[in-house]
């Protein structure tokens, strides 16, 4: 019998200023601290205990590299409102966003306070009839959302 995972449990980000990094995802997502323990921070949406863990290295630690390695989180939202609403949070905090409407999302990719990567996205299949992604990628204007 061959064992296989259910779904994603959490993911780990190493960043500079722990408190920084905390602010960051949990006013632009609404995560929770649930349990802080000296470098470390957990976040959760309330269902899990963490759905995001947190380690802090330091204001001198390397940022994320080129090449092989994470490219982005991403995060899904559940409403045009919701995605509307992350981007004005963005942009009240002076962070960089690029939205691509992929066919079948309406993305906002962006970088956290440590460089790495998110996007934050709004499942729009059923709404376009469509399931593949063929490629799509396709600017947006945010403002447009509801």
């Amino acid at each position: 019998m061959t064992a296989t995972a259910a779904r994603l449990g959490h993911v780990h980000l190493k960043v500079r200023d722990l408190d920084r990094a905390i602010d960051f995802y949990a006013d632009l997502l609404g995560l929770a601290v649930t349990e802080r323990y000296v470098n470390f921070a957990f976040l959760s949406f309330g269902e899990r205990h963490h759905d995001l863990a947190l380690q802090a290295l330091g204001e001198s630690a390397p940022g994320p590299g080129e090449g092989v390695g994470l490219y982005h989180t991403a995060w899904e939202v559940e409403t045009p409102e919701a995605l509307a609403a992350t981007h004005d949070r963005l942009r009240e905090r002076g962070v960089a966003v690029s939205p691509v409407d992929h066919g079948i999302s309406k993305a906002l990719y962006f970088d956290d306070p440590d460089g790495n990567g998110v996007e934050v996205y709004l499942d729009t299949r059923a709404e376009n009839d469509r399931r593949e992604w063929r490629g799509t990628n396709a600017r947006f204007d945010p403002a447009d959302l509801p």
